[in-house]
Formats: structure tokens, C-alpha cells, sequence
């Protein structure tokens, strides 16, 4: 099961908090269309950094919140990702450490 990163959840938040539709905040940002801040909101994909400046504070959020949510997301995904590569897709669980 895919974990929706605490990033996605946070903005998708903050915005909905800031009464802004997905398409305010693409206009806002540069974008013609709604479909990366759609993308962010359901952890498909994270926001550059530069961005998630400009959305903290359009969102009235504060960069500490911001960067432990990016935080936790980035090191989900790199455990994700070290998780497949290390015992692969097989669905197969994990060992327990110590045993050969």
C-alpha cells in the first residue's frame, strides 16, 4: 500500500484553509494548469523547494512546518525505495536482523 506523503496532506490542508482553488494557486504560481498543485495534494509528486516557499506563504504556513512534512516525505520514499531494491517486489517480508 502506497503511503500519501504528510507533504500532500498539508497542502492540500493549508490551501483549503486559505479558501484557494488548485487553480488560484497554479495562477499564483506560474502555472497554466491546476494539475501540479493536484498532483502535489495527492502525493503523486512534491513541489520543488522554490515553490513550497511561494505556497507557505500564500498558504500563511510556516517553513518549519513545510520542511518537516518534505522531510518525512523524502524519507519515505527513499525507504520505499530501498525497501524494493534491497528485498524486491515480491511482496515477500521482511527478515528479522541478525538471522542469515
Amino acid at each position: 500500500m502506497i503511503r500519501k506523503a504528510p507533504i500532500a496532506d498539508l497542502l492540500k490542508k493549508s490551501r483549503e484553509h486559505s479558501g484557494l482553488s488548485q487553480a488560484d494557486v497554479a495562477k499564483e504560481l506560474g502555472y497554466s494548469s491546476p494539475q501540479f498543485v493536484s498532483n502535489w495534494e495527492r502525493g503523486l509528486s512534491s513541489p520543488p523547494i522554490h515553490k513550497l516557499k511561494k505556497l507557505c506563504k500564500l498558504y500563511h504556513v510556516s517553513m518549519d512546518d513545510a520542511y518537516k512534512a518534505m522531510l518525512q516525505a523524502t524519507l519515505q520514499e527513499v525507504e520505499s525505495k530501498l525497501h524494493s531494491q534491497f528485498y524486491g517486489t515480491s511482496g515477500r517480508s521482511r527478515r528479522k536482523s541478525g538471522n542469515a
